[in-house]
């Protein structure tokens, strides 16, 4: 059975309310925690893919991404848990792990159930909340939806807009 009703939740998906690009966060992070996150996504079958300044390359190990210099090419891995849902990971500090997912690949039942499977294996592999926020809500004030590692599974964690 699904955690979430995509009926209950696709007014939080809608376009033109939340933004084409959600952040989804975790916080209270340390680089062992982004370290954790990366050897997830080696294990997983998820397909994945790492970039600095646009350039591939083989994934380094967290320690090494987080310590390059202030001015240093943005470093991205972008990471698809099916062929057509991608989350794109920005490993900008060890203190937050932030991720965008495209709501235009997120409609329906099964692609809501994939984007939950993602949160549920971050937030159970870290014991961490994982929050998804509309998109630009860097101080995280709007939270969405979200794994709850307290009752281990992804909960709604604001009531629908009115339609």
């Amino acid at each position: 059975m699904s955690e979430l009703l995509w009926d209950d939740v696709k007014s939080f998906f809608d376009l033109e309310w939340e933004g084409c690009l959600p952040d989804v966060w975790v916080t209270g992070t340390t680089v062992r925690d982004w370290q954790a996150v990366l050897d997830l996504i080696a294990v997983s079958a998820w397909r994945s893919e790492y970039s600095e300044g646009g350039v591939v390359m083989p994934t380094p190990c967290a320690g090494d991404v987080l310590s390059r210099p202030a001015d240093a090419e943005c470093a991205y891995l972008r990471v698809w848990p099916t062929p057509d849902v991608l989350a794109i990971f920005r490993l900008q500090s060890a203190e937050e792990i932030g991720f965008d997912v495209d709501l235009r690949e997120l409609q329906g039942q099964e692609r809501l159930d994939v984007l939950c499977g993602l949160l549920r294996a971050i937030g159970r592999r870290l014991g961490k909340p994982v929050v998804m926020t509309p998109e630009g809500d860097w101080d995280q004030s709007h939270p969405v939806l979200g794994f709850d590692p307290e009752s281990d599974r992804v909960v709604l964690l604001a009531e629908p807009p009115i339609s």
